[in-house]
């Protein structure tokens, strides 16, 4: 089933996204309805700065993405090819000042990333109609600066945003228990049982100034144990903010908008490996297979090539993923996989091992299935393929102040990996104590794996929290092998350092 040419479009791209879009489900690609619009750079980047939706609620932070977009395209520093939304229907944007041999690259990159939105299962629980959703989400809070002013909401937004990523990235897949909106947290402070009327005193007067019953037994309220807050420790740092933080109406609604665009976009930080390489593959397929022109080859290699152009320095998530999709076919086309393979100790009959099964294309619409990029680095990452690609693992010398080649073991280079990849690469931090010292003061603590918490955004995040908790904030943490408490008590940063983290069993 082919689409129809999009009248938006110019003719000749308007019958160019008919066949591609023709090729791509040639090939068993299943999408939403793509639309692609075509913009100017200056719109691109304007798009971009605001992480690809036209309409968002206003921020200097996307003014300040906008400069530096716009700063880089006009020195040729960079240029955005490809911009696509995670919506139903996709949407997608060509820059106008693209070549045709580029717009093709785009679109046939897009639609493979308009698959793997739709059929990924890390994205199955996303809002696919949050183009809409961020426009409403901007009309809220554009209301909010015309009531309360520009500035206070300004300055509560960049609090949330800098606790964004203390959220449950796996609570979409994991009832844990009910959700419930702000609404739902108003009301039911509202319908809690009130005890009996008390007069206002200090702690150490009240049996005097509020006596017990009558008969000195105790009253209902007092014989109830208070429950611990919260009863389980609660990853989703945001949402037991809005359960039990003294926030105002409109700051709830403010959080809960952070909150739900933060889960909206988790999924993307999970499979950036994976998204890219699974459009970059289809993208690399369909254009030497059935698009480009003769006069089109050399164009279309210059730029794929600098799209997966690697550096010593950083890892390309493009280069990464097509080349273990690849690999994966190849072996899975072989029968290179499995206990017969794996405890083969020739090297050559190992490279030259060929079982003819031809079910490479099968397994990797599997793995784009159900596959995120810590799973998929884990399941499919093999020594053969770190040798291939001569991957190593590196660290910083203090002696040098350079960064170095600290291993090659194939061990140490999955480790790293994994490990930059949990959690997509943030700390899990965990809230265990809302009462802490019965004092309505937030205690939280990280899981350490081995890397320590940055002091300088420990403690901005703590100034944060502390604004909109209203009380002195904690944070156990690991540092220097020793366990430590990190905490903000008004303007007060101090540090507790406890004993080695080997002599706290089961802690971490």
């Amino acid at each position: 089933m082919r689409s129809t040419p999009n009248t938006a479009l110019p003719p000749e791209l308007a019958a160019w996204q008919v066949e591609i879009e023709g090729f791509a489900r040639g090939h068993g690609l299943d999408f939403f309805p793509t639309i692609f619009e075509v913009v100017d750079a200056d719109e691109l980047n304007a798009i971009a700065a605001r992480g690809g939706f036209p309409v968002r609620y206003p921020h200097w932070r996307f003014g300040m993405e906008y400069e530096q977009l716009s700063k880089s395209y006009g020195h040729g520093l960079s240029k955005i090819y490809e911009l696509v939304i995670n919506n139903n229907p996709c949407y997608a944007y060509l820059m106008r000042s693209n070549a045709v041999v580029d717009q093709k690259l785009v679109m046939a990159h897009v639609y493979g990333h308009c698959d793997f939105f739709k059929q990924n299962a890390w994205f199955s629980k996303t809002n696919r109609k949050m183009m809409d959703e961020m426009a409403n989400h901007g009309a809220r809070v554009r209301r909010y600066m015309d009531e309360v002013g520009v500035e206070p909401v300004e300055e509560f937004i960049d609090a949330c945003l800098s606790l964004e990523d203390l959220i449950d990235i796996h609570a979409p897949f994991v009832k844990r228990r009910e959700e419930k909106d702000r609404y739902d947290f108003q009301r039911e402070k509202e319908e809690e049982p009130k005890g009996p009327a008390k007069f206002a005193s200090k702690g150490y007067m009240d049996r005097y100034v509020n006596p017990r019953g009558a008969d000195g037994e105790k009253t209902e309220s007092e014989s109830k144990a208070p429950e611990k807050l919260p009863s389980h420790p609660e990853r989703d740092v945001l949402r037991f903010l809005l359960e039990h933080a003294p926030l105002s109406a409109w700051q709830a609604d403010v959080l809960t908008i952070i909150r739900d665009e933060a889960y909206y976009f988790a999924p993307q930080a999970q499979t950036k490996i994976m998204n890219e390489g699974w459009a970059s593959y289809w993208h690399s397929h369909i254009m030497t297979r059935q698009v480009l022109t003769d006069a089109e080859f050399v164009c279309f290699a210059d730029h794929h090539s600098g799209t997966m152009a690697s550096s010593p320095t950083r890892l390309n998530p493009y280069k990464l993923g097509i080349e273990l999709l690849r690999d994966i076919e190849d072996r899975w086309d072989r029968g290179a996989f499995g206990k017969e393979f794996d405890d083969c100790d020739d090297h050559r009959e190992r490279q030259h091992w060929d079982k003819k099964l031809g079910i490479g294309r099968e397994k990797i619409f599997e793995v784009r299935r159900i596959h995120n990029d810590l799973t998929f680095i884990d399941e499919f990452l093999t020594l053969d393929f770190c040798r291939r690609h001569k991957m190593f693992k590196f660290g910083y010398n203090e002696a040098t102040e350079y960064y170095e080649i600290e291993s090659r073991a194939f061990p140490k280079v999955k480790q790293q990996l994994l490990q930059n990849l949990t959690n997509a690469g943030r700390p899990l931090i965990e809230v265990v104590d809302g009462n802490y010292r019965n004092r309505g003061e937030l205690y939280l603590t990280h899981r350490y794996t081995g890397v320590e918490l940055d002091l300088a955004y420990a403690r901005a995040t703590l100034d944060n929290l502390q604004r909109l908790w209203g009380r002195p904030v904690h944070i156990e943490t690991v540092l220097q092998d020793a366990r430590a408490v990190i905490s903000l008590d008004g303007d007060e940063y101090e540090i507790d350092a406890g004993e080695p983290v080997e002599n706290q069993q089961g802690v971490f």
